[in-house]
């Protein structure tokens, strides 16, 4: 194929402004699936883990490829959320321009500012798309307004100011150049072919091939998958080729191409400069690494990325329940499942702490999301209390801060700003939006943002739309310490009552329901005072010729609030930690035996 005929572009956007929608848009209407096809009646289809079904969000970058008119047109799908940045970051080094969606009705938001700052930096072709202009609230025109500021602000150069914008509803397939949209997405695909430029190619052949792996896929048969655009020559099917590495050059011999097509891959003899393709028989190949031939193979520049804002804890389980309900338990499996989570997961950093490992990311979603992933493949560890990652620079501590978009009904307002005062956040905006709801703008250290999701849904019943990214760092002023009050800890091993519970509860909001496995010093719900409460859960009712099993049915026990792993970590403190295991996850203090506990408090 002819590199003129390819076109490699990147859809980027907020969370929840129809990335994904409009990939199964272009998907189904590019002929990729037959008629009968199963994957023309579902909707967000690039979306294959179970965590993003379930979340509603993208987590890992995908990439795709369609054909129309005569065009290959690869498409990759990068996550919305500010935590998975960095899948964004690496993706769109293999991407000639964007197609960046807005809601016709929320606007830019933080995420729509980060991701085009990225795009733009790297000199990509940039296409609006204003999605979702059927919604009631919709404000076309002050949103075009909006995305021309955002430009005004970031662009690197004078050509980015002019781009092209079109208006669609992605659920429905349809889109146009004004407001008054066709039946179907072919202005978009004319738009990609006309407006996105093909792939930018080193015409110097006689240098030899150059790919940069910007992803990686493993399946059981042909081992890893080394995935990136070539930038310069042709790659053939068994061919030698040199890895350049930052730790030195490798000799590997490419065992199989792949092109994508639709979902599915298929093999090829060889791929040429402008296209992205996979490669297998390269098992030490890395994120940032370069395929290369020739005499003198020459690296591509690494992918930088933006430096992880949080750590946590992970270690093996030592609970007095550890082993039961896992797979996988040992310090050593866990330190593997990390390892093999770095290759693919670039934006993490791990270092060993104490029997278990510190973890670092780029926030409470990038670590929960890990975490919930190695429950589900049956492992079992303990997770501490999420803190930030702090930085040196001249001598002086610095802190991670981020901007922080706040969307709450009116009525709402007070308990926000309230919210935000304990928290010691800086208001930088406040604006009535025109929907009616009221639209903060904060700036606020990363440490003051741990928890503060879980407390504003609690504060707003449920409304309140918040989203945050990245701002720099600042000289640390005073170290946020989290308010909260006391726990209810279990004082005894055994088997939690109805009888037992049915008394606790007037001491505070319970976490566990009757009959389950309760530890001395496992956190079983959160006291109505500031100070922690050792109490027994599992004392049954003493039986005498008056006291039968049948009357403890006439026992009303207040439903119990099940914490999510989130809220799980949200809740902990300094000298808590989680126990998770594919089963359950449970709260408990460090220290589990009460006498120990209250004389290293009083120390």
């Amino acid at each position: 194929m002819n590199p003129e005929k390819i076109r490699n572009v990147a859809i980027i956007a907020h969370v929840d402004h129809g990335k994904t929608t409009l990939v199964d848009g272009l998907l189904k209407q590019s002929h990729t699936f037959r008629d009968n096809q199963a994957e023309m009646s579902q909707t967000l289809i690039m979306d294959s883990m179970d965590q993003e079904h379930e979340r509603g969000i993208t987590i890992t970058a995908k990439q795709t490829a369609v054909f129309y008119d005569g065009y290959k047109i690869n498409i990759i799908d990068t996550p919305g959320h500010a935590d998975f940045s960095g899948e964004v970051e690496r993706t769109l080094n293999m991407a000639d321009g964007v197609l960046l969606i807005v809601d016709a009705q929320e606007g830019p938001m933080p995420q729509t500012k980060f991701v085009l700052q990225k795009a733009l930096g790297l000199h990509l072709k940039p296409v609006v798309i204003i999605n979702k202009i059927d919604k009631p609230a919709a404000r076309i025109d002050e949103v075009k307004d909006e995305i021309s500021d955002l430009f005004l602000e970031l662009a690197t150069d004078e050509s980015q100011l002019n781009y092209p914008i079109y208006y669609a509803v992605a659920r429905d397939g349809r889109a146009g150049k004004t407001t008054d949209l066709d039946d179907d997405l072919h202005v978009i695909f004319d738009s990609i072919i006309n407006d996105i430029p093909a792939p930018k190619i080193d015409d110097n052949e006689g240098a030899g091939a150059q790919l940069l792996i910007s992803a990686l896929a493993a399946d059981n048969y042909l081992g890893k998958y080394a995935i990136g655009k070539i930038f310069r020559g042709k790659l053939k099917k068994g061919q030698t080729v040199k890895l350049l590495q930052t730790s030195g050059d490798k000799n590997a011999k490419i065992e199989k191409i792949f092109t994508y097509r639709g979902l599915g891959k298929e093999e090829a003899e060889e791929a040429i400069a402008g296209d992205i393709v996979a490669l297998t028989g390269i098992p030490e190949a890395n994120i940032g690494d370069t395929v290369a031939t020739g005499d003198n193979p020459e690296a591509l520049p690494t992918i930088e990325l933006e430096p992880p804002t949080l750590s946590i804890y992970i270690g093996p389980n030592t609970s007095p329940l550890k082993g039961k309900e896992g797979e996988f338990t040992t310090s050593r499996q866990i330190a593997e499942r990390l390892e093999r989570e770095l290759e693919t997961n670039i934006a993490l950093k791990i270092q060993p702490d104490g029997l278990g490992y510190k973890v670092s990311g780029r926030g409470e979603l990038h670590l929960s999301v890990l975490i919930e992933t190695m429950r589900r493949e049956g492992y079992e560890l303990e997770a501490g209390r999420p803190e930030v990652v702090y930085k040196e620079e001249n001598g002086e501590k610095l802190e991670p801060v981020e901007d922080l978009t706040i969307e709450v009904d009116s009525e709402f307002v007070g308990a926000v700003s309230q919210e935000m005062g304990i928290r010691r956040a800086e208001l930088k905006s406040q604006e009535l939006t025109s929907t009616g709801s009221t639209r903060f703008t904060y700036e606020i250290t990363t440490a003051a943002l741990i928890g503060l999701r879980n407390n504003l849904l609690t504060a707003t019943k449920g409304t309140v739309i918040m989203s945050s990214i990245p701002h720099g760092y600042k000289p640390v002023d005073a170290k946020y310490k989290p308010e909260r009050n006391g726990a209810l800890i279990s004082f005894e091993s055994g088997v939690s009552t109805a009888y037992a519970l049915d008394s606790a509860q007037a001491r505070g909001i319970l976490y566990i329901p009757p009959q389950v496995p309760v530890y001395q010093g496992m956190i079983v719900g959160l006291s109505n005072k500031k100070d922690d409460l050792d109490i027994n859960i599992c004392k049954e009712k003493q039986l005498t010729n008056m006291r039968t099993h049948a009357s403890d049915g006439a026992i009303q026990l207040t439903p119990y609030t099940q914490l999510s792993l989130e809220q799980c970590l949200d809740f902990l403190l300094d000298d808590e930690l989680l126990e998770v295991t594919p089963k359950s996850l449970r709260l408990r203090k460090r220290q589990l035996d009460p006498i120990k506990r209250k004389r290293e408090n009083r120390s």
